[in-house]
């Protein structure tokens, strides 16, 4: 869990840096069965004075705790008494792994001894395991990093016991004689949501790492090549109701697939991890959305093998979007290509051959993470008036993802790098307008002062997309630039070139630590950067200024255990100096002494003026507005637990209005049952939203507007159930109806006018009339002839996704799945726009059914 880092730097320097003893355990290693009895124990003392952390710093925790380390050649042996009082109030909550429910004890281990990353072990009482790797000096905890190791837990009447057995080959350190190690431990105290340390660290401590006890007294160990192997089967049925007509649409699909998953310790610093032909069946669905807007939505990774790791290979233009050189969903996602046919079976995802990635860190600092993957050549079956065919959809490509940095002074400094490269085996015309290649890269250099008090932070990407003149004609009209704006008095679309190229720059100064914590920032995106290749970009063209600035309060006072009070002021343009956004936000979010949360915060948008709106056409300004939310939840160490979020937005000039609600409820029969309903109701009237471009009789080309009225109901459920800490039964399901009905049609003036009212004109309702047969609305002048028409833009889209896995770890590191997942929608049109109606049909949808049996098998070499 991502401990909260946040009663000065000062005050940490001054804690003595305490040390632990170890022994190497010279016969028989002890048994790992929660109980630590075995002589072999006494070999070393007890570690301990743990002191409270959360909720007060520095005072003594309601109960203590102790721990003993040892090791041999192979394993380091770990064992920790949590000292309780009243051992019939322990919290035995159990969850998947990393789940870090009820009372725990965690150990990081710093075994580079580098002060900047750290792996993290941590117990359950329950006997469930959790695990992360710790990177960036305690900013980023990756919980997809998954281990072998060993765990046993026990209560008895002085408390409850933990102990571990890590193996040596999990972690990574270099060869040398003898090794000093950074260590820390954590117990959380679930009753009265406690945290202590074994070594001192402040809440507002600017880091995490670098400021661990010290593990001494290991020689004579040698860095262990970890080699693991682990083959797959799946086998997969797939049902769904046929269609008649559809050649392709028979009503079943079955398959059986193998695969490999590798992992190789070329050197003690070098992990290289392999999959071939890697499948995704026991994956969660993406959520259900509608998107309204111009842009790219993002959805998270959700595969094991890209999630694992993932922060080494990330490079993020900006802290507070999601713009970065490496977004994994680019690899094996769906195919470019839709063919036009009257009947198409078309793969759903491009298949991976294989990937690779390579990580590592020396003894220097110096660390570096290498990803390879080669995609299929996909192909769509088409049927065309009867006649059969084959159409490549998706050409085979190649992914290239290289990162490095180097700390300096123990990560006073950190200097890196990343390039990335995509390329493209297009053989086939209609693919043209893809990208052959495509190059992005970046420099970053984070430097701490003071103690790491403050820190200067700088980062510089660059972009190269080559492809044909179709493919760089289509990337400048995209809608992360529209080059094509009739107003883009700054970049213009040239058509005949086939090649692209942009840069992106960020320079920020932060204040770290104490009560009050700040950012100064500033970036750009010029208009030529492209990322989508291999990366995440939304929209170019735009230049930012931005201030961040928090109070807080870490330690009990009055009725709050800890209260964060913030504010945010941003400025932002286009490279034409046009001002594109501006606004101030405040908040506070806090927690009260009987373990509530409460939060609120209000955000005053000015004037905006979006070059996307109007997909290619003129700038649009938008009125500004008043967005207000607040939050309420209860005490979570309770079996029910329920909280409340609600939103609203007040556009000037009356031009827009959203608001929403989203309760949920968290129940906890049992230890081992956690069952959540999370249901959220949205409603958005927007006066200006875009519906088309369209021609007029003269040739001259229209803008057209609306008022969009949008309601979405989205329910998502889920339950967990744990058999054992290894063996769990797992639902998530998600009803998802969306309506959208449109009316007082508008044509654009002059949208960038100052004057809200000479923005549009709105269109008479007496010279529209609706086409039923056509499903279009036609645009009549006075003459009564149709001037244009517009395709109907009413929505209803309904959508019922859901997965039931069980997933037994019968063995550390070998898995069996058994998964059944559904995905059905529909779209309805407007004459059908009638929300009684759309529940109705949710439960009749045509659901594709997925069965899927997969087994896994690790061989440790």
């Amino acid at each position: 869990m991502l401990l909260l880092l946040v009663v000065s730097i000062a005050t940490a320097q001054e804690e003595e840096i305490k040390q632990y003893l170890t022994e190497r355990i010279p016969d028989d290693p002890p048994s790992i069965d929660g109980k630590l009895d075995e002589e072999v124990w006494d070999l070393v003392e007890w570690g301990g004075d743990f002191v409270q952390r959360q909720p007060e710093y520095g005072v003594q925790p309601s109960e203590q705790t102790q721990f003993k380390i040892l090791y041999d050649a192979k394993n380091l042996y770990v064992g920790v008494r949590a000292w309780d009082s009243d051992p019939s109030a322990i919290v035995k909550r159990m969850s998947r792994r990393d789940g870090f429910e009820g009372d725990w004890v965690e150990i990081n281990i710093d075994s580079y001894h580098d002060k900047r990353t750290a792996f993290s072990f941590t117990a359950s009482v329950s006997g469930v395991k959790g695990d992360e790797y710790v990177s960036n000096n305690g900013s980023d905890w990756d919980e997809t990093w998954d281990p072998i190791w060993y765990l046993a837990t026990s209560i008895d009447d002085k408390g409850w016991i933990a102990e571990f057995r890590i193996p040596l080959s999990q972690l990574r350190f270099a060869d040398k004689p003898e090794h000093t190690w950074g260590v820390q431990f954590t117990r959380r105290f679930f009753r009265k949501e406690e945290r202590s340390t074994w070594q001192p660290i402040p809440q507002d401590a600017p880091g995490w790492v670098h400021l661990f006890g010290e593990l001494k007294g290991i020689k004579g160990i040698r860095p262990q090549k970890q080699l693991e192997i682990q083959p797959y089967v799946v086998g997969k049925a797939e049902r769904y109701n046929a269609d008649d007509e559809d050649p392709f649409s028979t009503g079943k699909d079955d398959e059986l697939d193998f695969g490999i998953d590798a992992k190789i310790g070329i050197t003690s610093d070098i992990t290289l991890d392999l999959t071939i032909n890697p499948d995704f069946g026991q994956v969660e669905a993406d959520p259900s959305r509608v998107n309204l807007s111009a842009f790219r939505l993002f959805f998270r990774e959700r595969r094991p093998f890209f999630l694992e790791g993932n922060n080494v290979l990330s490079f993020p233009l900006v802290g507070f979007n999601r713009n970065n050189l490496f977004y994994s969903r680019q690899i094996g996602g769906p195919p470019s290509y839709y063919p036009d046919a009257d009947y198409v079976d078309q793969p759903n995802q491009t298949r991976i051959l294989g990937a690779a990635k390579i990580t590592g860190k020396n003894k220097n600092g110096f660390s570096w993470g290498l990803l390879e993957s080669v995609t299929n050549r996909e192909q769509a079956e088409i049927s065309i008036d009867g006649e059969k065919s084959k159409i490549t959809v998706e050409p085979y490509t190649n992914y290239l993802v290289g990162r490095v940095q180097q700390d300096i002074k123990e990560g006073e400094t950190v200097i890196g790098a990343m390039m990335t490269s995509t390329n493209r085996f297009i053989n086939n015309e209609h693919l043209d307008f893809l990208h052959t290649e495509a190059q992005s890269g970046g420099i970053d250099i984070k430097h701490n002062i003071n103690e790491r008090k403050y820190g200067i932070t700088f980062r510089s990407a660059f972009s190269r997309v080559h492809g044909s003149a179709g493919a760089i004609t289509e990337t400048q009209m995209a809608s992360e630039r529209y080059f094509q704006r009739p107003d883009n008095n700054h970049k213009d679309l040239d058509t005949t070139r086939t090649t692209l190229m942009g840069s992106s720059s960020t320079l920020l100064f932060e204040k770290q630590s104490g009560s009050w914590v700040w950012e100064i920032g500033g970036t750009y995106r010029s208009p030529g950067l492209d990322l989508n290749d291999i990366g995440f970009l939304v929209q170019t063209d735009n230049i930012m200024q931005w201030i961040w600035s928090q109070y807080r309060v870490l330690e009990p006072k009055s009725i709050f255990r800890w209260q964060r009070y913030s504010f945010i002021q941003w400025r932002e343009y286009d490279f034409g100096k046009k001002k594109t956004s501006a606004g101030y936000e405040f908040n506070f979010r806090s927690q009260l002494k009987n373990y509530w949360f409460i939060g609120s915060g209000l955000t005053f948008e000015e004037d905006q003026l979006s070059n996307a709106d109007l997909r290619g056409g003129p700038s649009i300004r938008y009125p500004g507005g008043t967005n207000w939310w607040y939050f309420i939840g209860t005490n979570d160490q309770k079996k029910i637990r329920l909280s409340f979020n609600q939103w609203f937005f007040w556009g000037m000039e009356n031009f827009r209005y959203n608001t929403g609600i989203s309760p949920n409820l968290t129940i906890r029969p049992t230890d081992a049952l956690r069952i959540s309903i999370n249901p959220s109701i949205s409603w958005n009237r927007n006066d200006l939203q875009y519906i088309s471009e369209t021609e007029d009789l003269g040739g001259n080309t229209r803008y057209i507007l609306g008022r969009v009225e949008q309601r979405t109901y989205r329910l998502s459920a889920r339950m967990n159930f744990n058999v054992t800490p290894n063996l769990t039964v797992e639902f998530w399901g998600q009803p998802f109806l969306s309506t959208g009905e449109y009316s007082h049609f508008k044509e654009t003036l002059n949208p960038n006018s100052e004057n809200y009212f000479d923005r549009y004109i709105e269109i008479d309702n007496n010279l529209i009339s609706y086409n039923v047969n056509d499903e279009l609305f036609e645009i009549r002048n006075a003459n009564s002839d149709i001037e244009y028409t517009i395709d109907d833009p009413d929505f209803n889209v309904i959508q019922f996704r859901s997965n039931f896995v069980i997933r037994w770890e019968y063995i550390p590191g070998s898995t069996l799945f058994l998964v059944w997942s559904s995905n059905g929608s529909d779209f309805h049109n407007s004459d059908e726009n009638n929300f009684k109606q759309l529940r109705s049909d949710l439960f009749d949808l045509n659901s594709r059914n997925t069965f899927l049996i997969k087994y896994t098998y690790r061989f440790i070499l």
